[in-house]
């Protein structure tokens, strides 16, 4: 769990300082946002990388992130804003069991 936490903050730092400095929408807030989205992808990505748990279980936490991005977006933002932070979100998602594919273990943890 505090690894997990720790490519939370960390994914989340890092996306933060790209999305500011070089390629963001001119919001802070904004770009906080999407790296939070982004951080989170990683973080419960990797959370939910053992080779124990059965495949609802892990889809169920993803959809767990994916409500509460939703839920954050359109408490502070809009539609518009709230939509694009699930596809970072999936996107990392997505990614990191691609890149664990290619490992014999099919985990990135081991």
């Amino acid at each position: 769990m505090k690894r997990a936490l720790i490519y939370l903050v960390v994914g989340t730092l890092l996306s933060f300082l790209f999305q500011f400095f070089l390629s963001g929408t001119g919001l802070p807030k904004v770009d906080l946002y999407y790296a939070f989205a982004f951080g989170l992808g990683w973080g419960m990505a990797y959370y939910v990388d053992r080779p124990d748990w059965e495949l609802p279980k892990k889809m169920g936490f993803s959809l767990i992130g994916v409500v509460l991005l939703v839920a954050i977006g359109f408490a502070f933002f809009n539609f518009e804003i709230a939509i694009p932070s699930i596809i970072r979100f999936s996107t990392v998602f997505v990614a990191y069991y691609l890149i664990a594919s290619f490992r014999e273990s099919k985990s990135l943890r081991q």
